[in-house]
């Protein structure tokens, strides 16, 4: 009898274990998953950031340059294309795309002086600044929390769990081809 209560007791310290290792995989996963969602969402709070603040550095920029209108339209396309991104691919791309014009439209007010110096074109210039300092920190904090992510859904033993309970890998946010080369501004100025 006391054999038998031991080989019991013992079966169901191990089911225990084993169920204690489970809860604790999938409860691991469940809060790192949270956590590359929130740092997602703090990318989509700081693009959105640079969306509210690129119109009224182009109405600022178009007082003074009004025959650029190539560069105002390609900004207001790439910013519907950043309103309409489904994936995480799709973002980058956009916000490469903003980048990119956002870039040559700064590149249009070097040939203002007046612009250059008007007060509130210096404001939005810093403000722009700052937001795209926070897109890459957000960036880089969504990349960390994914690669935590990955690596768990990876690991043996929770890649078990990860795929019984249905856990998938997460895409980072990386730079498109176009964002990786250097725009060539020059033709802008007739060089």
């Amino acid at each position: 009898m006391k054999t038998s209560m031991k080989v019991l007791i013992g079966i169901g310290i191990a089911i225990l274990l084993l169920i204690g290792s489970i809860v604790g995989s999938y409860n691991g996963l469940v809060t790192k998953s949270e956590t590359v969602e929130t740092a997602l969402s703090q990318i989509d709070n700081q693009l959105q950031r640079r969306n509210d603040l690129i119109p009224n550095l182009v109405e600022t920029v178009k007082r003074y340059a009004a025959h650029e209108e190539e560069i105002f339209t390609n900004l207001a396309e790439a910013r519907a294309k950043l309103a309409g991104a489904g994936t995480i691919a799709q973002q980058a791309e956009a916000d490469a795309a903003i980048n990119s014009a956002l870039s040559r439209l700064l590149a249009i007010a070097e040939n203002y002086p007046d612009l250059k110096a008007n007060e509130n074109f210096i404001q939005l210039q810093d403000e722009l600044a700052g937001t795209e300092n926070r897109i890459a920190t957000a960036r880089r904090d969504y990349n960390e929390a994914s690669r935590t992510y990955n690596t768990s859904v990876r690991r043996f033993p929770t890649n078990i769990f990860a795929n019984i309970f249905g856990f998938e890998r997460v895409d980072y946010f990386e730079a498109s081809d176009e964002a990786r080369n250097t725009p060539d501004v020059g033709d802008l100025f007739g060089n």
